[in-house]
């Protein structure tokens, strides 16, 4: 897991909070998440609503300049964002076990294409992770990842 632990005071935290994530997403953390929210919630998808707030509640503290990119374009990167998102909710009695298993594993498809291409051990890792799932749970990441990237508008450079 990403050993980055941002204070909630600092600069990487504040800024991915509340203006910049990276390519990927046009606003920061805290619009992200309530577009994400929004847009399960439009399509009737309720199940989804607690995944919705929760599934980035780790990414600030996360956030790190990974290489030149991010230095180039004022941008972050959130290794194992979910892992942590998961960590901070996992003992909370008030959240069901889907939810946290929506919020841990949010991020796995696209885990396993990247880390296919970049780092197979890492892969290897996921895919078992994946393999270990449910049908449904499958079906469920997938349509969350539709709300997730319905969430991120888009950014361009």
């Amino acid at each position: 897991m990403n050993k980055v632990n941002n204070k909630i005071l600092s600069k990487p935290f504040l800024d991915s909070l509340f203006f910049t994530q990276n390519n990927w997403h046009q606003h920061g953390v805290l619009v992200h998440t309530l577009r994400v929210t929004y847009y399960a919630l439009k399509a009737g998808d309720f199940k989804f609503f607690a995944a919705g707030l929760l599934h980035d509640i780790g990414k600030p503290f996360t956030a790190f300049k990974k290489d030149k990119e991010d230095y180039e374009f004022n941008e972050w990167s959130f290794t194992d964002h979910e892992e942590r998102s998961y960590q901070i909710i996992k003992n909370w009695p008030f959240i069901s076990e889907y939810t946290k298993n929506i919020v841990r594993y949010h991020y796995l498809i696209r885990d396993i294409k990247k880390s296919k291409k970049e780092n197979y051990e890492r892969y290897l890792k996921k895919k078992a992770i994946w393999d270990s799932l449910d049908e449904d749970m499958h079906k469920d990441l997938y349509r969350f990842l539709k709300y997730d990237d319905m969430g991120k508008g888009r950014k361009s450079r």
